[in-house]
């Protein structure tokens, strides 16, 4: 059945390869030092096309008006010696202005669907322990078990002195 597009409605659908360049600039625009000081994860044109030949099927976008304004990139993770197929959330994004207007909602319900159909039988994330937002969206959700981790960083930039010799 084909949808009939209602102009100023928001439509979720697969991710082709003419999206890549909006979806890899709205996450330029999202995916900051702002957005997360301690990112170990760097947003760039290697997540996106990564994902999109290896799992298309899990990269989705919102479009709203004939623009990308969201999507969403999943995969999936199969452990040796597990009965469980795991799905991994690995980005989601929405325009700001249009964060609280259900996008991220219909971007989640989406990939959380496809990945039923793929055999996941449950889905991972991570975000930054200070994205308040994204965690009680994620909340929101049903995800639960929050855990703790962390990460250390090393800055290779700083000028490193030179020890004495004895």
């Amino acid at each position: 059945m084909i949808k009939k597009i209602v102009p100023g409605q928001l439509q979720v659908r697969l991710m082709t390869i003419d999206d890549l360049a909006a979806v890899f600039h709205l996450g330029e625009k999202l995916f900051t030092s702002d957005y997360s000081s301690s990112m170990y994860r760097t947003w760039d044109e290697y997540e996106i096309t990564t994902l999109f030949n290896s799992d298309s099927e899990l990269c989705i976008v919102a479009e709203l008006d004939g623009e990308v304004v969201g999507f969403a990139l999943g995969t999936t993770v199969e452990k040796q010696k597990s009965a469980w197929k795991y799905g991994y959330l690995v980005w989601i994004g929405v325009r700001p202005g249009l964060q609280k207007c259900g996008a991220g909602n219909k971007l989640f319900d989406e990939i959380r669907e496809r990945m039923v159909e793929q055999g996941v039988r449950m889905v991972i994330i991570d975000t930054d322990a200070d994205n308040e937002a994204g965690i009680g969206f994620f909340k929101k959700q049903g995800f639960d078990n929050i855990q703790k981790h962390v990460y250390m960083t090393l800055n290779l930039s700083r000028r490193r002195k030179k020890r004495k010799k004895a």
